[in-house]
């Protein structure tokens, strides 16, 4: 099969998934902050390729950055679960990070996560280097459609990928009834903050980090 014909037959897979996820979704649920964000669609953890060559091609289009590199140290709060680096890179064990950084969960089917991401990208492009931004794009089973949703927002901030669904519900992860959902960790690893909001500009999200973080940016 030519590479024209697998992308259209992945691409058929994706607009059965999608379809899935449209008729099982509904439409807004109410999070943490009172504000209304995307619901999580019920379906089950889907076979999705995160790391193809098509992907790493498109990732490296888009100027998006490779994972973080973690320290083999275990102690910090979050899960011990690994997420493969979306569009190819080092895979990352969540238990090993280190902040100060804010992680990003969201999907290609999510309309607020679309008016939201230029805004965390300006975060990004000011304030990256002093305290990043890790995107976990969220029981996806559109690799392809993921890959382009980010293009078009400007996304460059590295992401992890979890067409599975694994955080949903493994502590200090919460079930995630709505996204686009926040969590801010601080340099130990442990959870600072975690709140369903949708951020509108680079301020906000600058403010709640350096309320949480105790960092001044």
């Amino acid at each position: 099969m030519t590479r024209t014909g697998r992308l259209t037959a992945r691409r058929a897979v994706s607009l059965v998934a999608v379809l899935l996820l449209v008729g099982a979704a509904v439409v807004a649920c109410s999070g943490e902050d009172g504000g209304s964000n995307w619901s999580i669609p019920a379906i089950g953890p889907p076979d999705v390729e995160v790391d193809t060559p098509e992907l790493r091609e498109a990732k490296a289009d888009a100027g998006i950055e490779d994972c973080p590199e973690t320290t083999g140290d275990v102690t910090g709060e979050l899960p011990t679960l690994t997420l493969e680096c979306f569009g190819g890179g080092p895979s990352v064990d969540l238990s090993e990070l280190r902040g100060p950084m804010v992680i990003s969960v969201w999907a290609q089917w999510c309309t607020p996560c679309r008016n939201e991401m230029p805004e965390l990208e300006k975060y990004h492009q000011r304030y990256g280097d002093e305290v990043p931004v890790l995107g976990i794009d969220f029981q996806d089973p559109q690799a392809d459609e993921a890959m382009d949703f980010l293009a078009e927002t400007g996304a460059t901030y590295p992401q992890l990928a979890d067409p599975g669904g694994v955080i949903d519900g493994a502590e200090p992860f919460p079930r995630l009834q709505g996204i686009p959902f926040l969590l801010f960790l601080d340099a130990d690893g442990r959870v600072a903050r975690k709140q369903f909001v949708i951020i509108d500009s680079p301020d906000e999200l600058k403010g709640l980090v350096e309320e949480n973080l105790g960092v001044s940016l």
